[in-house]
């Protein structure tokens, strides 16, 4: 029995190729990952980007945990006004809410959201700071030991704020010219202030103490530093350098569970304000007293001494010489440099 006549070849059927499965399709970033991701391209400080965060997060679960992109001017101006009547909250901490907001809507949501009405703001008193005279100062440093008394030293010394002084790097002392750099200050900005004479001694001696556990912790495999930017992919070995190191680190390592990694980072903030604070007790003082009021009384010291206001200006890094000026309200020479009438009787 013959085969049977195969059929003339027919062109091939064309291969349906799969569609993208869920897998192949990436997952579209949480709201919250964008936020954090703009907040850090355009290098908002790590304490701006969990402020702007948390507020976003107390915005969405006040209207019911509704998508910001449902929401609108209207529901702004009700969470905004039930900070300021119901929550009682600063002016401050409205506009930073409000600040929050409008990054959100016109930085990661590209919304113009336009005008807000009737907003309720919350009143924003005019409080003059809190000053320590020389005597006052001095009895609360004699009260402090060690780092902590050479951190509030520096603060009153210098002008430093809290964060800045903690995040001082080697580098950023310079004993020739008696000028500590501040680098990245609020608002990103840097500036130079004086070294005083009186504290180079005690600060030399503390970064030799300093430099012998950074050298032990190289010696151990470890002593690396994070590094601001990217400063750590243009320069390898600038984590282990010593100029890069804290001028006050802690005094355990931190520890990378996953790659083992181990380092130092810089004091805890609390922890010197506890000592402060407890110094301020101890030392009986009258007035709430704090880490800030160093600088307060730093500023108002040299303008008590002659010092011209702009100079001032430009050691506190005020942006304008009007917040320079709230120091000239409570100088020896304003209220109480005046006879009062009972005194004249």
């Amino acid at each position: 029995m013959s085969d049977p006549k195969l059929p003339a070849s027919q062109p091939a059927a064309p291969v349906l190729k799969a569609g993208p499965t869920h897998d192949d399709v990436p997952a579209k970033p949480r709201l919250m990952d964008r936020v954090r991701r703009e907040l850090r391209t355009r290098h908002y400080s790590p304490r701006t980007e969990e402020a702007y965060v948390f507020w976003i997060r107390r915005y969405i679960f006040f209207h019911g945990v509704r998508h910001p992109i449902e929401l609108g001017a209207s529901e702004i101006n009700v969470f905004l006004t039930d900070l300021a009547v119901r929550g009682n909250v600063a002016a401050s901490t409205q506009n930073q809410a409000l600040s929050a907001l409008l990054f959100l809507y016109r930085k990661v949501l590209g919304i113009d959201i336009g005008d807000f009405g009737d907003v309720v703001r919350a009143r924003k008193p005019y409080r003059l700071p809190i000053v320590m005279t020389r005597e006052e100062v001095r009895r609360v440093l004699t009260h402090l030991s060690g780092e902590h008394w050479l951190m509030a030293s520096l603060m009153y010394g210098t002008g430093l704020r809290l964060g800045e002084c903690i995040t001082l790097r080697v580098q950023d002392l310079d004993f020739s010219r008696n000028q500590v750099f501040v680098r990245d200050g609020k608002g990103r900005h840097d500036r130079m202030t004086m070294l005083p004479q009186s504290l180079k001694a005690p600060l030399e001696q503390h970064l030799e103490g300093v430099r012998r556990i950074h050298d032990q912790d190289v010696a151990d495999g470890f002593g690396r530093v994070v590094l601001p930017d990217a400063i750590q992919r243009k320069y390898v070995s600038a984590a282990t350098d010593w100029r890069w190191q804290w001028v006050f680190p802690q005094d355990r390592r931190w520890m990378n569970r996953q790659t083992g990694e181990q380092g130092r980072h810089h004091q805890d903030p609390s922890l010197v304000q506890r000592a402060v604070a407890a110094a301020v007790r101890t030392a009986g003082l009258g007035k709430r007293a704090s880490c800030h009021t160093f600088r307060h009384s730093f500023a108002t010291h040299l303008l008590e001494s002659g010092h011209d206001i702009r100079t001032v200006q430009e050691l506190l890094g005020h942006r304008s010489v009007r917040t320079t000026q709230i120091y000239t309200h409570v100088l020896n020479r304003g209220p109480s440099g005046v006879a009062s009438p009972a005194d004249l009787l």
